[in-house]
């Protein structure tokens, strides 16, 4: 839906409960859901969750601001080749949790933080394009991406913390429980990843002469 807007502040106002709502996409999820399932701790997972939201608005200010600022057009194939990414990444993390030992510890926040970044390349366009859409000075524009990643850090934390708590609670009593969350994430992601490459490549003709893409 296309906002007609005379004043900036209630667009960034909403770009706030877009952030939020953002952080609840499936693959940002699933992608997080891998990470957080080895985690032991709710502070832990809420700076898994920070992480990974600053990742992506590092990447949202970088990428979407040049999109906005000069107006520059993402070819479908590289839209396509950025998302393809994100599918290749969600495989590597569910094969790296369903190859992980119980008593390999949790990853640091370095990874991710650069899922994040790798999320914010397939995701910035479209945002940029709201934003096009909507605000015409560059000043609200650029606020408006601020306040749009930090309400995706926000919902991000929160999101983690909800999908850790189980795991945690659950896996101090129950150690076997806690190893089937995380292979349950590990395979939730693969097949997550795969069905998302397949739709990149069959639906949007990845590699084919003439492909389609919209950013969403």
């Amino acid at each position: 839906m296309t906002l007609s807007v005379d004043g900036s502040l209630p667009a960034i106002l909403l770009g706030a409960l877009l952030g939020l709502r953002h952080a609840t996409d499936a693959d940002h999820v699933v992608a997080v859901t891998t990470i957080v399932a080895r985690e032991r701790s709710l502070l832990r997972a809420a700076r898994v969750g920070a992480a990974w939201g600053l990742g992506h608005t590092l990447t949202l200010l970088v990428l979407g601001g040049a999109i906005i600022a000069f107006r520059i057009v993402i070819p479908p194939r590289v839209g396509l080749g950025l998302e393809f990414g994100v599918a290749l990444m969600l495989i590597a993390l569910g094969y790296a949790n369903l190859r992980a030992r119980e008593e390999t510890p949790g990853p640091t926040l370095t990874r991710p933080f650069w899922i994040g970044v790798v999320h914010g390349l397939a995701g910035s366009a479209a945002v940029a394009l709201l934003v096009l859409a909507t605000i015409r000075t560059p000043l609200a524009a650029a606020t408006y991406l601020l306040v749009f990643g930090l309400g995706t850090v926000l919902g991000m934390m929160l999101v983690t913390l909800v999908l850790a708590a189980p795991a945690i609670y659950a896996g101090e009593r129950v150690v076997r429980m806690r190893s089937g969350i995380r292979l349950a994430a590990g395979a939730l992601s693969v097949v997550f990843g795969l069905l998302l490459a397949r739709e990149l490549i069959v639906d949007g003709g990845l590699f084919t002469a003439a492909p389609t893409w919209a950013p969403h």
